[in-house]
């Protein structure tokens, strides 16, 4: 791919298809989601070789734990096995890595490996990556409308101090900036309670590709469509 001027600063990728990458395949969802994780971490090298600042990916939704408790408890162990192995790559590629989402309903073991991630890679300053687990968008808004409720009722906050930047910082990715371009895979064209707050502005991108096929080539696709398109706010085009 040759040098795109206008590359997203912050790209947000829905990881879809695992289960029917696999399926198709003839092996088990679990695969899927171990493929699934691989492929992550390519694209982790590949966003921060074409100059992408901040990649966000949606792991596991609070919708998520409605599914087979077979399949939640192989995701819970990939996703151990992710943090445990995390570090040693994140200090080599200087990643800083955050997780987003309800901390609170993940065991106590995988919290502990979140703190210890976040930690160990909080000084690092190449590509900012985030995590979102248990997360969901609406969950997200109002965990952030509680904890601004909150001051009010203790009179730190008066209800005419609340604004949009107010409330902004409130959320969990109150360290990023909003996406640029969002990517869904596997040909599902909705958002699915992901950064709703977030994608106010986005560009979004949708692909048949599963995730685990989304390699350099794919996401080069997404860059490029994201150069070629007229990005207005509020009818005005941004430069």
């Amino acid at each position: 791919m040759e040098e795109t001027k206008n590359v997203p600063a912050h790209v947000a990728i829905i990881l879809d298809g695992n289960g029917r990458w696999a399926k198709e395949k003839g092996m088990p969802r679990n695969y899927g989601h171990m493929q699934g994780a691989k492929a992550v971490e390519d694209i982790l090298e590949v966003a921060r070789d074409m100059g992408i600042k901040y990649l966000t990916v949606y792991a596991f939704s609070t919708e998520n734990w409605n599914r087979p408790e077979s399949e939640v408890t192989a995701l819970m162990k990939i996703l151990r096995q992710y943090l445990k192995t995390s570090i040693k790559k994140s200090m080599k590629n200087n990643v800083r890595c955050r997780v987003i989402g309800d901390k609170s309903g993940l065991s106590p073991d995988i919290q502990d490996a979140i703190a210890e991630l976040e930690k160990a890679t909080a000084a690092n300053t190449g590509l900012t990556f985030s995590i979102a687990i248990n997360y969901g968008g609406r969950d997200e808004i109002v965990r952030a409308v509680r904890q601004v409720a909150d001051k009010v009722k203790s009179g730190e906050m008066d209800p005419s101090d609340i604004t949009e930047e107010v409330l902004n910082s409130h959320l969990d990715t109150n360290y990023l900036p909003d996406p640029d371009l969002l990517i869904r895979t596997c040909n599902e064209q909705r958002i699915s309670n992901f950064l709703l707050w977030q994608c106010a502005y986005t560009e979004f991108y949708f692909t048949p590709i599963a995730w685990p096929d989304f390699d350099k080539t794919e996401l080069e696709k997404a860059v490029e469509a994201y150069a070629g398109r007229n990005r207005k706010f509020g009818g005005l085009k941004t430069e």
